[in-house]
């Protein structure tokens, strides 16, 4: 765990909370990626893993500092501390400290239900759930006809997000952004990829959720992992060809639907 300034609080960081009660929707990569890519930008970012089994987010950013001692570059590397998935305190101490002197706080919680995730989620305003292109995934936020694939009901990870809702609104009157990110979106399958999109225009109109542009189904992506590298790199560590190009390209988008708030500055010049 990086060290944590115990400093004055001057204003609450916007807080992005990465949820998803299902694993393997590349939740923990596109975490990373949103985290570096807004302290390329120049943003304060603090970066808290709540999954202390997997803890893909903190190894990530850990390898990432490796890399950077290594060949003696800068990369901007966000402040970041894992829980222990146990302790209330810990949770409340490490979460005030990473909210100092920070623009954005990103929480990275477990592929499960998770009582911290769920804490996590109240104090989101962007909360965020990816999900690949599949009914597989579909489920966990609504379930469907099986003949007709128009979608019956809401499934309760889609409740309790609601509830979540409710008690941020009654807590302070924010409101949370719920954004669905549409990750590993496959270019075969035409058929069910339109039925997976036609379901969640529905269920998006019906429990209030936008739905964004993730990232692809790339190799490389799992190949950055070790070096602690993302696309945002990409240019400094190697030629780029098609397939880098069209992932950058991806994230660029991937921000901008997001639709985060200022501090806008030139990214990926």
């Amino acid at each position: 765990m990086s060290t944590v300034a115990q400093k004055p609080h001057v204003q609450r960081p916007h807080v992005i909370v990465f949820a998803n009660e299902k694993g393997g929707t590349g939740k923990s990569t596109t975490a990373v990626h949103v985290a570096i890519a807004l302290e390329a930008r120049g943003a304060r970012v603090a970066a808290f893993d709540l999954d202390h089994r997997q803890r893909t987010m903190g190894r990530y950013l850990d390898n990432r500092a490796e890399t950077g001692k290594r060949t003696g570059r800068e990369l901007p590397i966000p402040r970041h501390a894992t829980h222990d998935g146990e302790s209330l305190a810990r949770y409340t101490e490490t979460l005030d400290a990473l909210s100092v002197d920070t623009d954005f706080l990103v929480i990275d919680t477990p592929g499960r239900d998770d009582r911290f995730a769920r804490m996590a989620a109240q104090r989101a305003d962007t909360l965020v759930t990816p999900m690949n292109d599949s009914f597989v995934d579909f489920d966990l936020i609504g379930q469907v006809d099986p003949v007709t694939y128009k979608v019956t009901r809401p499934s309760f990870y889609a409740e309790l997000i609601w509830d979540a809702r409710k008690a941020r609104a009654k807590a302070d009157g924010s409101t949370i952004d719920w954004v669905v990110l549409r990750n590993r979106v496959q270019h075969i399958e035409a058929r069910n990829m339109r039925r997976v999109s036609e379901a969640l225009d529905q269920l998006a109109k019906r429990v209030g959720f936008r739905i964004i542009p993730g990232l692809g189904e790339r190799v490389i992506y799992r190949e950055l992992f070790p070096k602690g590298l993302t696309m945002l790199d990409a240019r400094e560590f190697g030629e780029m060809g098609l397939a880098h190009v069209a992932a950058r390209q991806e994230l660029r988008e991937m921000m901008a639907a997001l639709a985060l708030p200022e501090p806008v500055l030139p990214l990926f010049a």
